[in-house]
């Protein structure tokens, strides 16, 4: 099968802007985040990722399930955008406001007065996501991902700047905040210049209802979504430490980097490109398989080594200081590398216009995993860790078994097209994992594993003949090809 079939020369260079804009912009901010947790203190890492919890949540409102909306409708236009665009802005200010307000009720009840200066500050992003959301729309409705690559370099280029300046001149946690706050203000001010499009004087009540039909019940799965996620936080920094808490969520970012640029481009791109056929059900079912197989191809190696070098990877990078987060760290990249099967069934879900049945799924899996929170929070950070893992592998079940029926594609068939990635890529793992025993340096043994691993893994593709290492390369092909056209 060739790469035509994931749906066309238009989404592979779509998805080829999109890997770029995220590789990029996630790895200088990866690489800024390295640079800050040499400079500042464990427990300032902990602070921020608890206000963070509460923006996080913020932030699903400025999306209010709308911009999925406009992604969805076929026929959406001038007046639909503007419409929204309205209904946001708006809706932000009063988001604002609120959380002005709460912030020193927060504060007292993490006993902390340093979170309301600091919240308020940060609170900021949503103000400025309010203005930015439609135009993010606008660019994934017309696969305009070109125009993502250079307003988010650029944010975060600057942003990044700007919070290594701030924290080696002694500004502690105000370079985090600093960082934060220009990055969404800069990556809206470049995407306002490049995108063209701009609102105009209307105002639809009834378009509004009618594209709210449609997102409030993606907006409540968001909510649930975040907020189960965002309460792992919570627990740990209400009933442990400050350190804690900054370890299990620094030990987060490490996977979570990888999994973000792969599976959040594919993630943006599938969804309009679904849409766009979601009246032919075998190609959805198509774009679905393929989405998942090529997804875990990349996405396994790069997990299983993780976990397998995080020693050399935790101490090389962020020092001696960080290392507990380890075992933190091997789980979640176990977690991660399912992480392509919720992502293309929901999409497909989406794309077929059931958010109905979204909603019931996200409703379905956070009775199973605050359950299994609740159970695991009275034993430890380390309890909470394994409590994730186990609510991800129920999760992959509850989000694929719609597409039993709607496309055919079970979650047994589904296992079956990963499992040879997965196989040999904890195969690699486990071959470069003795290599730290020889006795070199960190970094020598670092490079060693890098380079063999990918050899390992490169040839057992080719000798079990998975289908997806041809296609992956197809696609790079394609891509070059067309580069090179142009």
């Amino acid at each position: 099968m060739t790469s035509q079939s994931l749906g066309g020369n238009k989404v592979i260079k779509n998805l080829s802007w999109r890997f770029a804009e995220r590789m990029g912009a996630r790895g200088v901010e990866f690489i800024v985040s390295i640079i800050l947790a040499r400079l500042l203190d464990t427990e300032l890492y902990g602070t921020i990722a608890l206000i963070m919890v509460f923006i996080s949540i913020m932030q699903v409102f400025v999306d209010s399930g709308l911009g999925n909306a406009l992604i969805q409708k076929k026929d959406a236009d001038n007046v639909d955008f503007s419409t929204v665009f309205y209904f946001n802005l708006t809706f932000c200010i009063v988001l604002y406001a609120l959380l002005f307000l709460l912030s020193p009720i927060i504060a007292s009840f993490y006993d902390d007065p340093l979170l309301t200066p600091v919240i308020r500050v940060l609170g900021l992003t949503i103000l400025i996501s309010g203005v930015k959301n439609v135009q993010q729309a606008y660019v994934s409705k017309h696969l305009l991902f070109k125009k993502f690559f250079f307003a988010t370099l650029g944010g975060t280029i600057f942003a990044a700047i700007a919070g290594i300046a701030l924290a080696y001149y002694g500004y502690g946690i105000w370079a985090l905040v600093a960082q934060q706050v220009l990055n969404v203000a800069i990556d809206t001010i470049i995407l306002w210049i490049v995108v063209k499009w701009r609102p105009q004087r209307s105002f639809s009540l009834e378009r509004l209802r009618g594209l709210l039909r449609y997102g409030w019940k993606l907006l409540v799965s968001s909510l649930l979504e975040t907020g189960y996620n965002e309460l792992r936080q919570l627990i740990i920094g209400k009933m442990y430490t400050k350190s804690d808490l900054a370890y299990y969520d620094r030990a987060s970012q490490f996977p979570r980097f990888i999994t973000s640029n792969i599976n959040t481009s594919i993630d943006s791109v599938l969804f309009p490109a679904m849409s766009g056929i979601q009246d032919d059900r075998e190609r959805v079912k198509n774009m679905t398989r393929r989405s998942i197989k090529v997804s875990t191809f990349i996405m396994a190696p790069l997990m299983a080594g993780l976990a397998m070098c995080s020693t050399q990877i935790v101490s090389i990078l962020l020092t001696e200081k960080w290392m507990p987060i380890v075992p933190y760290l091997i789980i979640m990249c176990i977690t991660y590398t399912f992480m392509p099967i919720h992502t293309a069934n929901l999409n497909a879900i989406k794309a077929l216009g059931r958010s109905d049945l979204f909603l019931t799924l996200e409703i379905i899996k956070k009775c199973v995993g605050l359950t299994i929170l609740l159970i695991s929070m009275q034993f430890g950070v380390m309890a909470i860790a394994y409590s994730l893992l186990v609510s991800s592998v129920l999760g992959q079940i509850i989000n694929s078994w719609p597409n039993k029926k709607l496309l055919n594609y079970s979650y047994i068939d589904q296992l079956k097209d990963i499992m040879p990635s997965i196989i040999i890529a904890w195969i690699m793992g486990g071959a470069v994992y003795f290599i730290k025993y020889i006795g070199l340096n960190d970094y020598f043994t670092l490079a060693i594993q890098i380079v063999l691993g990918a050899l390992i893994y490169i040839l057992l593709s080719k000798l079990c003949r998975i289908d997806s290492f041809e296609y992956s390369l197809n696609m790079v092909k394609d891509v070059i090809k067309n580069r090179g056209a142009k």
